[in-house]
């Protein structure tokens, strides 16, 4: 799948890695629920956010907007387990018929964290798994 990127949002991924030096894949500017998110490659999750979160806030503090991260996957079920946390998700299945589907099971304590505040997390993850993996759409189960 090909993820076509702004000027802006190349400019981002190029602070972001300057700054932490750690490889972004992918950043998408979420002008309705002001942020931006980041997928960070994976196995660079722990260097991407720092000690005590620090290198996320200091690149908050340079764009002036909340940052998300998401770890990269090379399986779509494995990305969209990464898109929901810090939810538990116990396992995810991935149904292809007329549509792809990303049915994952949440602990049921965690449902409210995948979902967030206003359906924001469950937003960005269905938005970044179709970006990468043609997901048309999550269901939590």
């Amino acid at each position: 799948m090909t993820v076509t990127l702004s000027d802006r949002e190349r400019r981002y991924i190029a602070l972001f890695e300057d700054e932490v030096g750690v490889t972004i894949r992918d950043c998408v500017v979420d002008e309705d629920h002001d942020r931006i998110i980041f997928v960070v490659k994976a196995g660079d999750m722990g260097d991407a956010i720092g000690p005590g979160g620090r290198n996320v806030e200091r690149i908050e503090d340079k764009l002036d907007r909340p940052v998300e991260l998401i770890e990269d996957a090379d399986a779509a079920a494995d990305f969209v387990a990464n898109a929901l946390a810090p939810a538990a998700v116990y396992n995810v299945t991935i149904s292809e018929n007329e549509d792809t589907v990303a049915y994952a099971e949440v602990d049921h304590d965690d449902t409210g964290v995948a979902i967030g505040k206003g359906g924001r997390n469950i937003e960005a993850a269905r938005l970044m798994a179709e970006r990468h993996f043609d997901v048309d759409d999550i269901q939590l189960t």
